[in-house]
């Protein structure tokens, strides 16, 4: 995070990012030029977010076309905590290795569902479909408040 992130906020925003809170991520559809905003899951790990998706939702389609994002990752404001973190920069579809893309697909569902949640019958058949990729944002702008 030491090439984005400028700031006395780090240790805040760590601590922000390791919550397992809903993101935003922001896309825009070239053609119509009309943004898109989603709540998904996320993980932080590797100085990155990483979310996990399916190939034929519109998220995908418009980061095909479009790889510039911005993830805005906002809790539940908590008296004089910080707000928000907002992160901008390109994202990655990462299809393959799959073995890749099971472990930190599987480290997201545990994050939101826990290590008895993630056992159920539909994350195990997410982690299993060939359709499930991840997103991988390496912010080249963070800002927080």
């Amino acid at each position: 995070m030491a090439n984005a992130l400028k700031t006395d906020k780090k240790d805040l925003i760590e601590d922000l990012l390791a919550k397992p809170v809903l993101a935003r991520i922001a896309t825009t559809n070239l053609k119509t030029l009309q943004p898109h905003v989603v709540p998904v899951w996320f993980a932080w790990y590797d100085e990155k977010i990483w979310i996990s998706s399916f190939v034929t939702t519109r998220k995908i389609r418009e980061l095909k076309d479009n790889p510039r994002c911005a993830v805005l990752i906002e809790p539940k404001q908590e008296g004089g905590k910080l707000q928000a973190v907002l992160l901008e920069g390109p994202a990655e579809l990462v299809t393959q290795p799959r073995e890749l893309v099971k472990e930190i697909a599987t480290r997201i569902y545990i994050r939101y569902l826990g290590s008895e949640g993630v056992l159920a019958a539909e994350p195990q058949s997410w982690l299993e479909d060939p359709e499930n990729l991840l997103i991988k944002v390496t912010p080249k702008n963070i800002m927080a408040w």
